[in-house]
């Protein structure tokens, strides 16, 4: 979406080019697929020799159990070798109320509203996916179609592996602490009753 109104939507060969100064990659819906796709363009920058980004890039995951498994799956280890900052699971950016942006930045980001004022004063928000916004950091500007597709040539290639749900009752971790939970009497006779139904 364009600056400053999610209903105002533009083809990327429209906007390519416009500087970015600062990038967020989080939100409730930004899927761990997403971030992991995000940490692959950024370790194969580096990888590659482009070292730290050059914008402000804020990570966000929605929840604490994206947070570790990211941190599990090495990607807190890429993002803070990238130079981006990663904030408490949550908004963060998205809420405008947690963190902030630089006044009148422009800014890509992945959350799904973008109105004036809400990411910083003055701000000009770009809303994308979490790859434009990864690549966009690496760049410092909006990508040009071909510049995009080339950088997804490697994530596409393993796409299967990258955007695997977080299914959290598959988690060990989860399922041990699930599995330790006392549920009264009273509760078990209304989920029965409530089955029933």
């Amino acid at each position: 979406a364009l600056p400053n109104d999610p209903d105002a939507s533009a083809l990327l060969s429209e906007v390519a080019g416009s500087q970015i100064d600062e990038v967020f990659i989080g939100s409730c819906m930004t899927n761990i697929g997403h971030f992991r796709a995000a940490g692959k363009l950024l370790d194969d920058a580096m990888n590659n020799g482009v070292g730290q980004v050059p914008t402000k890039l804020w990570i966000a995951p929605p929840t604490k159990m994206d947070e570790a498994q990211l941190i599990d799956e090495g990607y807190y280890s890429i993002f803070g070798k990238s130079g981006a900052r990663t904030e408490m699971p949550g908004c963060s950016l998205c809420m405008g109320n947690q963190a902030r942006v630089a006044p009148k930045s422009t800014v890509i980001s992945t959350s799904t509203r973008n109105f004036p004022n809400r990411l910083g004063q003055g701000a000009n928000v770009y809303l994308g996916s979490a790859e434009l916004a990864a690549v966009s950091s690496l760049l410092g500007r909006l990508p040009t179609v071909e510049e995009y597709q080339s950088y997804m040539k490697q994530v596409d290639a393993q796409a299967a592996d990258t955007y695997r749900y977080l299914n959290f009752d598959e988690l060990p971790d989860f399922i041990q602490r699930a599995d330790s939970i006392e549920i009264s009497d009273e509760i078990k006779a209304a989920a029965k009753l409530m089955s029933t139904k």
